[in-house]
C-alpha cells in the first residue's frame, strides 16, 4: 500500500472521503496538502504519502497505532505497568501512564479490571472504530427495530447510512439526514458513541473531538474508555475485589449483560496475575 501524488483508484477515493475532500480517486496537490496536515497532526513525517510502511493507512482507518520499537514506560506510583510488556500491545502500554493519572486508575486491581474489559471489547486492542458494515440479516438481528419490513435491504453494507439511521435523533445526535449518527459512531476501546458523549469527553480532555472525532480512535482510544469507567463510577465496583463476582458486575456495566464473560474473566486473571 502506497498512495502519493499520481496514485489513482478506489483507495484514493476512500482516503479523500476520510479527509473530507472531493472523492475523485485522483491523488493531486490538494490531496497531498491534506495528507501532510493529517500526518503532522498524528505525529508522522509529512512526506505526502499514505503507506503501510509507516502504518499511516492503518492508523487513519482505525486498525492499528504507530509505536516506536524502543520506548520508555513512564512509571506511575503503585502500578506495575512494565510487567505488561510483551503481553499487552506496546501501543496500549504507551497510553497507560497518562490515562491512569487523568482517570483515577490508582491500583493494579483497577488497571486489571479496566484492561480486561478494553481488551475484550476491542478484540484484543485491535478495533478502535465501530464496524457498521452489516448485511441485511445482520441489521435485522442487531438493529431490527430500526429496519422494519424490507427496509434493511436499502441500507445493508452502507455503514454511513446505517449509523445515521440507528444513532440519529438520540445521544445528542441530529436526525438521520444530519449524518451525525455516523460522525459520532463508536470509537475507542470501549466505543464512545454519540455527540453528547463526544462533547463531554472533549470538555474533559481539552482537545476538540467534535470537529475531529477520529481523535478518539487514533489518539484517545484508551483515554476515552477510561472516561467511560470514570464517568460511570466503575472504579467503585472494581475496588470490591478480584473474584468472579466482581468481574461479572463490571461486565454488566460495560456490556449491559454478560456477553463474553468467560473471556473477560480469563483476561482479567491473566492481567491481574502479571500486575501482582
Amino acid at each position: 500500500m502506497l498512495l502519493k501524488v499520481g496514485s489513482k483508484g478506489n483507495d484514493v477515493k476512500k482516503l479523500q472521503e476520510k479527509l473530507r475532500l472531493t472523492a475523485d480517486g485522483s491523488f493531486g496537490s490538494k490531496t497531498e496538502v491534506a495528507v501532510n496536515d493529517w500526518l503532522t497532526k498524528n505525529g508522522l513525517k509529512p512526506d505526502g504519502t499514505i503507506t503501510s510502511a509507516n502504518k499511516s493507512w492503518e492508523l487513519m482507518f482505525g486498525t492499528t497505532q504507530v509505536v516506536k520499537e524502543d520506548f520508555v514506560i513512564t512509571p506511575v506510583t503503585g502500578l506495575n505497568i512494565e510487567k505488561l510488556k510483551g503481553h499487552i500491545p506496546d501501543a496500549v502500554i504507551l497510553q497507560i501512564s497518562e490515562t491512569a493519572n487523568k482517570f483515577n486508575i490508582t491500583t493494579n486491581l483497577r488497571l486489571a479490571h479496566f484492561l480486561a474489559q478494553c481488551g475484550h471489547e476491542s478484540g484484543g486492542f485491535k478495533a478502535v472504530s465501530e464496524n457498521l458494515n452489516y448485511s441485511v440479516d445482520g441489521l435485522k438481528r442487531t438493529f431490527g427495530k430500526y429496519f422494519p419490513g424490507n427496509l434493511a435491504e436499502s441500507y445493508a453494507k452502507q455503514p454511513e447510512k446505517i449509523a445515521s439511521r440507528v444513532y440519529g435523533g438520540r445521544m445528542g445526535n441530529g436526525d438521520e439526514v444530519s449524518k451525525e449518527g455516523y460522525k459520532f459512531r463508536g470509537r475507542g476501546y470501549i466505543q464512545l458513541t454519540g455527540k453528547a458523549n463526544y462533547t463531554k469527553f472533549t470538555q474533559f480532555i481539552g482537545e476538540d473531538c467534535l470537529s475531529n472525532p477520529d481523535l478518539v480512535a487514533t489518539k484517545y482510544p484508551l483515554a476515552s474508555a477510561a472516561f467511560f469507567f470514570n464517568s460511570n463510577k466503575l472504579w467503585n465496583i472494581c475496588d470490591k475485589g478480584a473474584d468472579d463476582a466482581t468481574v461479572t458486575a463490571v461486565t454488566k456495566r460495560v456490556n449491559g449483560g454478560t456477553l463474553g464473560l468467560d473471556h473477560r474473566l480469563k483476561e482479567f486473571k491473566k492481567i491481574y496475575s502479571l500486575l501482582s
